[in-house]
């Protein structure tokens, strides 16, 4: 079963449901973490150069690169050459979108429980 029949779509289920729900977690271990986060909502507003990025970050050149080789890895974020620099821009802004929104919609109405979570949560990152 996939994650859209599970909430009530017409998709048939998977034929291989270990494997859709893997690349689910591993989709969210690459958006799990808040700078990773922070490079995407930024990308949001077009492309970017990493310098650009480790600006408005605060961020070390060197972080900021190894996050966009996540989420290029990801399928998430592209570059295209531009002089000695490269632009980077959202793969699938609009699905990429919609999942941050849903993302947000989920931790409004928990409370943002999760940020409590014993195992997931603020305190268990310190």
């Amino acid at each position: 079963m996939t994650m859209e029949t599970m909430a009530g779509g017409d998709v048939e289920p998977s034929l291989d449901e270990p494997a859709a729900l893997s690349a689910a977690a591993c989709l969210f271990r690459g958006l799990g973490d808040p700078a990773r986060l922070a490079i995407l909502r930024h990308l949001v507003l077009g492309e970017h150069k990493v310098v650009d990025l480790t600006n408005h970050l605060g961020l070390a050149q060197s972080t900021v690169s190894a996050h966009l080789a996540c989420l290029r890895d990801c399928g998430l974020v592209s570059s295209r050459p531009q002089g000695r620099a490269s632009m980077w821009s959202l793969n699938h802004a609009p699905h990429l979108l919609d999942l941050l929104a849903a993302a947000e919609r989920l931790l409004a109405a928990t409370g943002d429980a999760v940020a409590l979570c014993p195992t997931y949560g603020e305190a268990a990152h310190r």
